[in-house]
């Protein structure tokens, strides 16, 4: 193809200018990813919890405890506090009184709560566990942007039935807490393990 020597006044230039570009920094410019909140995990230390409850388990040395503040709160029904992780455990209690009626309904009830989160949920998944100490649970564990994301509930089958479900009461996307998430069932896994029944 033959150029017209008027054209090269324009097409000089742009082809200089292109290999000056091409010649240049190659770095790309990109928008920066989304990041995440850097936490700091503290290790794992717990202590036996001491006050006079129908039950007793060992708990994190970096939570406390607090009195259950909820409008539907009954007696020996806590919370126990991360406050570093703005993570809350809800933990209630009930009498069964070897009743098997008032044991599927509490049971039930369980159940309920935790399928309440599928419509957010992207998976639960719920198997059968025995503690060392011979007691009986059900473990729940949920995926997606849910509220709780770790249940379970223990039971000796005749006198006493207990709930634990970790909360984050935060806007903050369930997969940027993943490390928090992971580090507080490893808690509520050693407060199940070492759970016993007592007298009060």
């Amino acid at each position: 193809m033959r150029i017209k020597s008027d054209s090269y006044s324009t097409f000089i230039p742009a082809i200089i200018i292109f290999l000056l570009a091409a010649c240049g920094d190659d770095q790309a410019y990109l928008p920066k990813p989304k990041g995440f909140h850097r936490i700091e995990l503290p290790s794992h230390n717990y202590t036996a919890l001491d006050t006079p409850l129908p039950y007793n388990f060992e708990y994190s040395k970096h939570a406390k405890i607090v009195p259950d503040q909820s409008f539907m709160t009954e007696p020996y029904w806590i919370e126990i506090l991360y406050p570093k992780f703005d993570a809350k455990l809800t933990i209630s209690y009930k009498e069964v009184n070897n009743n098997l009626d008032s044991l599927i309904e509490m049971s039930n009830d369980s159940h309920r709560l935790t399928t309440k989160h599928h419509v957010k949920a992207t998976a639960i998944d719920d198997y059968v566990t025995v503690t060392p100490k011979g007691i009986t649970a059900v473990v729940f564990e949920l995926e997606g942007d849910v509220p709780s994301q770790f249940q379970y509930y223990a039971t000796d089958s005749v006198e006493n039935f207990f709930r634990a479900a970790l909360y984050f009461p935060t806007s903050t996307k369930n997969d940027s807490l993943k490390p928090v998430i992971e580090y507080v069932k490893v808690d509520m896994m050693h407060m199940l393990n070492t759970l016993e029944w007592r007298k009060i």
